[in-house]
């Protein structure tokens, strides 16, 4: 297997005036479950749509599973499974029947296994209690999971998922996090692109971040947790002491709230606790241990003490300018 599940290089695409996606340089590992976020309309779905060979690209290269695409999608779509801009089924034929109809599309799909296999994927997303149901009395959620069920008919080496939780409730989406789980333990690469930051950071090993058709960042989920600005948060009943101490260490000070602290910065700190001031500066850089070495010398009363990076919904920010739906 090679190194890497999806690699592009520069890949653009231009829409007459508006260039939707922005020389991006994407890699996936093999066997990564690699969350793709973004605001809605920052270019995720047009970079699946590019990678699946749906769309051609305007500039640039990409490789899936090893192959250039789109020239090798004959090769290499027939060891994808994908759900993009959600599944589209015929209305008026059962779940099943339009599983078992596209199954049968599948050259590579053996039909004497067909009925086993179309029961198993169905058993797999939790439909067979609606195997039977016309697909046009299917709500949201269910529509979702029947496009799951037909990404998962077959074994794939990669499976590209464009929000996959759409329209579940909280225990489809449960449900839809332990799959997606089990088919990494599996060895499948799971590509999974979202606006929902909650699921992606429950699920995923791997994060790229799309802002207005750029990619602005990518790596592990530990490289975004720990790449946040560190901050001290020090509780105390001598705030002015602690600022004298921190500012004599070279710390910036960010909020102080509190008796006898300062005013606190715009967008303010929390507030005080239990009658202490709650004093925030950046770390930039310097250990832990020696601020809290310098204010115990300094005669500084610590009552509370916290470093901590910011939180990923704060890195996300950062990142696009713009929030995240964290919850459903």
């Amino acid at each position: 297997m090679a190194d890497f599940a999806i690699e592009t290089q520069g890949l653009s695409k231009r829409f007459r005036s508006q260039l939707a996606v922005d020389g991006i340089d994407l890699a996936v590992p093999s066997g990564a479950v690699f969350g793709f976020l973004g605001p809605n309309g920052s270019g995720k779905t047009t970079t699946i749509r590019m990678l699946l060979g749906l769309v051609a690209a305007s500039s640039g290269s990409a490789r899936v599973l090893g192959t250039e695409m789109p020239g090798g999608v004959g090769r290499v779509l027939p060891r994808v499974g994908a759900l993009v801009e959600g599944p589209a089924f015929s209305p008026y034929l059962s779940g099943e029947a339009n599983l078992r109809r596209f199954d049968a599309a599948d050259r590579g799909a053996p039909g004497r296994s067909r009925s086993a296999r179309v029961a198993a994927a169905l058993d797999r997303v939790g439909l067979s209690h609606a195997a039977g149901k016309k697909v046009h009395a299917y709500s949201l959620g269910m529509k979702q999971r029947l496009g799951l069920a037909n990404a998962l008919l077959m074994p794939r080496e990669l499976l590209v998922l464009d929000e996959p939780t759409n329209g579940l409730d909280p225990q489809g989406t449960r449900e839809v996090r332990g799959l997606i789980r089990s088919l990494a333990d599996d060895g499948t690469t799971v590509f999974v692109s979202s606006h929902l930051l909650a699921e992606v950071e429950q699920i995923c090993s791997h994060l790229a971040v799309m802002r207005a058709g750029r990619l602005v960042a990518q790596g592990t989920l530990d490289d975004f947790r720990s790449a946040g600005e560190a901050t001290v948060r020090v509780q105390t009943p001598d705030p002015a002491a602690a600022r004298a101490v921190l500012a004599g260490l070279g710390l910036e000070l960010e909020q102080a709230v509190g008796p006898d602290a300062a005013a606190p910065a715009p967008g303010g700190a929390a507030g005080a606790v239990d009658g202490n001031a709650l004093v925030i500066a950046r770390l930039d850089g310097r250990p832990p241990e020696t601020v809290v070495a310098a204010l115990v010398a300094a005669g500084v009363r610590v009552r509370g003490f916290e470093a901590a990076h910011a939180s990923l919904e704060q890195r996300f920010v950062d990142l696009t300018g713009e929030g995240f739906d964290v919850v459903q």
